[in-house]
């Protein structure tokens, strides 16, 4: 088995913000995405859990996606301007796929 550089994007953002961002993302042609639960973390403010957090603003979610790194600039720069403004963040790890056409 053959394994391909890749990259993986994981964001994190406050749930009514999730629309913009996958919009941001196909417009990126990003073509596979993940949207899972955040329950709790800790972050500037203190520890947080989505148990004491009051409706879908305190609810956070996370994106995660894998990409050929010729697309990283373009998803970057489409989704920065939904995450800049709100809570959340954007981290990019190296990977490795079998099936690099995919991505």
């Amino acid at each position: 088995m053959e394994l391909h550089p890749a990259k993986r994007v994981a964001i994190v953002i406050e749930a009514p913000m999730l629309r913009r961002l996958t919009e941001a993302l196909e417009n990126a042609d990003v073509t596979g995405y993940s949207v899972l639960p955040v329950l709790a973390g800790s972050g500037r403010s203190g520890p947080w859990s989505s148990d004491t957090s009051f409706g879908s603003a305190g609810t956070l979610v996370q994106v995660v996606c894998i990409l050929s790194e010729d697309k990283l600039p373009d998803m970057v720069e489409r989704a920065f301007p939904v995450v800049e403004r709100h809570i959340g963040m954007i981290t990019v790890t190296d990977c490795e796929v079998l099936r690099p056409e995919r991505f």
